[in-house]
C-alpha cells in the first residue's frame, strides 16, 4: 500500500483511523484529550501510551473524566502510561467539563464540531508533506470558538491535527491510497 510519509511506524493508525470522519462523540473526545497531550510531541509518542490513556482515563468517558479531583490528578502524576504534565492533566478535566456543556448545548459535539467545515470534510489535493499547511481558517475559527467556550491546550495548530485526525480534513496526500478511499467514503 501507497500511504503518506509521515506513516512510518503508525501504519495501523494511518491505514484505519487517520482522516476518517467521525462523528462519534466518545471518540471526538478521545482525540482532544490526545492531542491535547501531544502539544510539544510526537503524535507517535502519544499513540504508544494510547492505551495507557484510555486506562487512566477511564476509556475517556467525559462524564467520569470532568469529576476527577486532586486526588486522582495526583494518581495521574504518578501514571507513567501516561504523560505527566501537570497543566495537561488539569486540561483534561476542564476540557471533559466543557465538552459536556458543548454536548448539552448542540445535541451532541459532533454536531458542534462539523459546522465548522459545512458539514463535510474538506478534501485538499497536496502531492508532498511540504505543501501540507500547519493551520488553516477552519481551524483558527473552531480554536478560537473552543477557547471563547472554555478549552484549553487546543490552538489553531492542534486544532488544524485534531481536524485532521478525526476526518474534517482530508490531508492524505494524493499518492497514498487512503486520500481516494476515504473521499469515497470507505
Amino acid at each position: 500500500m501507497t500511504r503518506c510519509s509521515w506513516a512510518k511506524g503508525m501504519e495501523k493508525y494511518h491505514d484505519t483511523e487517520w482522516g476518517v470522519p467521525c462523528s462519534d462523540d466518545q471518540k471526538l473526545f478521545e482525540f482532544i484529550i490526545l492531542e491535547g497531550a501531544q502539544a510539544g510531541l510526537s503524535w507517535k509518542t502519544i499513540l504508544n501510551k494510547r492505551e495507557g490513556y484510555r486506562e487512566a482515563f477511564d476509556g475517556f468517558d467525559a462524564e467520569k473524566i470532568a469529576h476527577y479531583d486532586n486526588n486522582k490528578l495526583k494518581k495521574l502524576m504518578n501514571n507513567p502510561k501516561i504523560i505527566r504534565n501537570r497543566k495537561k492533566l488539569e486540561s483534561a478535566v476542564n476540557n471533559a467539563r466543557v465538552f459536556l456543556k458543548v454536548q448539552k448545548e448542540f445535541g451532541s459535539f459532533s454536531r458542534y464540531m462539523w459546522g465548522f467545515v459545512g458539514g463535510r470534510p474538506i478534501v485538499n489535493n497536496f502531492r508532498t508533506m511540504d505543501e501540507v499547511p500547519t493551520v488553516s481558517d477552519e481551524a483558527v475559527s473552531f480554536s478560537h470558538d473552543m477557547k471563547k467556550k472554555g478549552f484549553i491546550f487546543f490552538g489553531p495548530v492542534i486544532c488544524y491535527a485534531y481536524m485532521q485526525a478525526v476526518g474534517m480534513v482530508n490531508n492524505h496526500l494524493i499518492p497514498c491510497e487512503r486520500h481516494s478511499t476515504i473521499q469515497a467514503g470507505q
